[in-house]
């Protein structure tokens, strides 16, 4: 594997399940670096070291120190997979306090290409902040998998985390890269 991934995950259900999607993108011929929001950490607290393992690579959730290494390969893509409502608006309203949205942020600015899948319900989704932070975010670059193309809200209380397609996002981001 030559190419790197950073996978960055936010605390949506799917993130229950972030090995599935590491090995989706390993499956894909991808050397995949994980970044998680704290939240999304916290869910993984004592287990980090098996997503370690699995990707080869230090598990980043905060960010670094003045002089501190992150660990991380230079990325060649960027999927933020799952994608919450709060930290798209985040992202779309220029708010970086986490490295998941810190370094997505200044990836897609670098010509790095980016793709971020959703996952959220569709009360959720009918925030107004919602459609502005996508837009927000196409018109920086960041190619957004919502709707029959990528992942369609689900009514509340009905998501299945487990059942998210991680090789739709993959697929998508791959019919960016030059």
């Amino acid at each position: 594997m030559t190419r790197v991934l950073y996978l960055i995950a936010t605390a949506a259900g799917p993130t229950q399940y972030i090995d599935r999607g590491v090995r989706a993108a390993q499956a894909a011929r991808w050397d995949t670096c994980l970044i998680l929001t704290p939240t999304a950490a916290s869910w993984w607290e004592g287990r980090l070291g098996e997503l370690e393992t699995l990707t080869g690579h230090p598990v980043r959730h905060r960010y670094t120190r003045p002089g501190e290494s992150g660990g991380l390969p230079k990325a060649d893509a960027m999927l933020v997979a799952p994608l919450t409502t709060t930290s798209l608006c985040k992202w779309g309203a220029g708010i970086t306090d986490t490295v998941a949205l810190g370094i997505p942020a200044e990836a897609v600015h670098l010509g790095i290409p980016v793709a971020a899948m959703p996952f959220w319900s569709t009360a959720l989704g009918a925030q107004p902040a919602v459609p502005r932070a996508i837009a927000a975010l196409r018109e920086q670059g960041v190619l957004v998998l919502d709707g029959p193309d990528g992942y369609q809200p689900h009514p509340p209380k009905t998501g299945a985390g487990a059942a998210y397609p991680w090789e739709r996002a993959l697929t998508a981001l791959e019919r960016t890269l030059p």
